[in-house]
């Protein structure tokens, strides 16, 4: 899950995806043709859920969704990164005991302060 930045959507992002998904077609130019086209292009590339890795991303002026993107940090440093995995389930399993773990010892409500006015006011 990604938020809308534009390297997120990236010509080499296209490739590597292309090249993990053994995808041998031509991808096209950059800003001229195919896949590589545009930003456009290459977003609705990477969305393809036909492909090995699919990315879904957020929509645009989702503040909100900062929240999800804090937990997802807390995720990978606690049980992704440098972690030690057998197999997709034992991921799954190490994560669904994280989240356990997480409500019960260090999950508090985030205190939302957004208003809905702009900045300038």
């Amino acid at each position: 899950m990604l938020d809308q930045l534009n390297t997120h959507k990236s010509e080499s992002l296209v490739r590597l995806i292309a090249k993990y998904s053994g995808d041998k077609q031509d991808l096209g130019e950059k800003g001229k043709s195919g896949i590589l086209k545009s930003m456009q292009t290459r977003e609705d590339y990477l969305w393809n859920n036909e492909h090995k890795v699919v990315f879904h991303y957020t929509p645009k002026h989702c503040s909100w969704l900062n929240q999800i993107e804090i937990w997802f940090g807390i995720l990978m440093k606690k049980v992704v990164t440098r972690g030690t995995f057998t197999s997709k389930e034992n991921l799954k399993e190490k994560i669904l005991a994280f989240i356990d773990y997480f409500n019960e010892t260090m999950a508090k409500p985030f205190k939302w302060t957004y208003r809905g006015k702009p900045l300038s006011e």
